[in-house]
Order: C-alpha cells, then structure tokens, then sequence
C-alpha cells in the first residue's frame, strides 16, 4: 500500500481511486500534496466523504446524488398551529352586570368601636373613614404623629393642602417654627409631644378652596379625636389657631392668656404657626411666647 493510502485509511475518508493508466500522474501527485478533509455536517452527522476523481474518470452519479442530498437538504421547521378564532361574545352576554346591586360600602365603625381600637386600630380605620362626605374629595387623611406617650398635645383644626399631601402634621417650616418653640420654653418636641387635627380630612367647598368644617363633619370625625386623647392622655393641650380653640369645646368661645379643662388636661390657646410665618411686625409672636410660658407654668414639672 503506498503512502498516500495509508494517509487516507488513517483519515477514514476510505479508498483511494486508482488510475489505471499511467498518463495521468499529475492528478495522483496532487492527492498525495493536499489530502481530502473531512467535512462535518449539522445535518447529517459523520457523513462520508466522496474523494474527488481524476478529471479523466467519470464520478459514479450516485456518489454525487447522496452528497446533494445530504448537503442541500433543508431543515423542516415546524409551524404552530394557529390559534383558533375565539368567537365574539353575544351582545346580551354582560347585560346582567348594568342591573346587578352596587357591593356594598365598607363597614363603617360605630363610635363605641372606635373608642376601642389601638394606636394602629385607630390609624387604619382613619384611612377607610367614610362617615362623612369629606372622603368623596380628600386626597388623603392626615394622622397625627409625634411621641404616642407624649405629655404634651399639639391641637390644630383640620389639615392644610400641604399637610394633605405630605400626609404629615404641620410639615416643613411650620413644624420647624413649633419646634423651636417649644425648644424655647425647655420642651422637646421629639420626645414629649403629639400633633395632631380635630379632623382628619382637608374641608373644600365646589370650587375647591379651603372652608371651615361643618358641625356634621365635626361630629363625625370627633370620636377619633377623643379616642387619640384617651390613649395619649397628655397633661396639658395647647390648641393652634381660633378654630382649634372653638372646636375642642364647641359652642364655648376661647380666650387666649386664660387656662382652661379637657378632662385632667390644662387646655391653653395660642396662635397657629402659619400664622406666625405671616407675621410681619412681631406682635403675634410676642403673644405667643406669652401663651406659651402660661403652658409651661400651667404643666408644671
């Protein structure tokens, strides 16, 4: 066996194609130089391999069909089915929905309920209130914060637009303001102090302004308010602005420099810090302070 054979066999591209005559060496010499490499196939995996004949000796067609076959033989890729058409709904297929009851509104708490409930008991039914007209227009309630063992309540009327949309208590630069207030007279508002509102929606008229709260409103947000007082039962309770101070005692008009009850609370009326921000000449925070000190003397230690 010649070289060019054993080449070959060791590849496993098979036989070698002999010339039977001997004019055509230059084609055998050309096999010898650059030896046939086996082709890999995605299709046909270890397909064999046709070694090119002389150009004088016919290639056997069948060589030349398998090959065709095996190389151009296109890969069927399957299709999905189509989907069925879904058939349109009859037109009479959701008529029962337009007379079907309205569910029902969520259980309102009565204010025996209410005077029951927990700090987060009270938090979360506030959140669902709807026992008044003020949650088809709130954009949010707002709770009161601050420290739930507080000695000291701060009491306003009813949130501002601001206070509605942070969903916080004097906010800002009004909370800021009260701070250093309280600061003032050795009182620190991190600690020792709850803020909170008498009502806890923002009241807005048709044209969507600010409106003082009406005695149906009132009413309906007070159990809230008496249940927060029962579970932080501060010492003493300085209301912010006149409409906290009217509110907490409806029908009894406050006067400011004087101190007054809320059960074992010294109730004591100042000036909202809003209004103090606005305060141009100085005057109404010269009242303030006075107020403020009366709270403290009125606290005691």
């Amino acid at each position: 066996m010649s070289r060019s054979a054993v080449f070959l066999d060791e590849m496993g591209v098979g036989p070698l194609w002999r010339l039977r005559q001997g004019g055509a060496a230059e084609a055998v010499e050309a096999l010898e130089v650059e030896p046939v490499q086996p082709v890999e196939l995605e299709a046909a995996a270890a397909a064999p391999v046709a070694v090119p004949a002389p150009a004088s000796a016919p290639v056997p067609d069948v060589v030349v069909e398998l090959n065709a076959v095996e190389v151009a033989a296109p890969i069927a890729v399957a299709k999905a089915p189509e989907a069925a058409p879904i058939p349109a709904a009859a037109s009479d297929d959701t008529a029962w929905f337009d007379d079907a009851p309205a569910p029902p509104p969520a259980k309102q708490l009565s204010d025996a309920d209410i005077a029951a409930l927990d700090w987060d008991g009270l938090a979360a039914a506030v959140a669902k209130c709807a026992r008044c007209d003020l949650c088809k227009t709130r954009k949010g309630v707002v709770m009161g914060r601050g420290d739930r063992q507080g000695a000291w309540l701060m009491l306003a009327s009813s949130p501002s637009r601001l206070e509605e949309r942070e969903g916080r208590a004097l906010p800002g630069e009004q909370g800021q303001l009260l701070d250093n207030m309280l600061k003032a007279i050795d009182v620190d508002a991190a600690s020792d102090v709850y803020i909170t509102h008498l009502l806890k929606c923002r009241p807005l008229d048709e044209a969507g302004q600010e409106r003082l709260p009406t005695e149906a409103e009132s009413a309906a947000c007070r159990p809230y308010f008496d249940r927060e007082l029962a579970l932080l039962q501060p010492r003493t309770i300085v209301t912010l602005g006149s409409m906290a101070a009217a509110g907490i005692h409806p029908g009894e008009k406050p006067v400011r420099g004087t101190v007054r009850q809320l059960g074992n609370a010294s109730l004591i009326a100042t000036f909202h810090p809003e209004m103090l921000l606005q305060d141009q000449t100085g005057k109404a925070k010269a009242r303030a302070w006075a107020d403020l000190c009366l709270a403290k003397s009125a606290h005691g230690d």
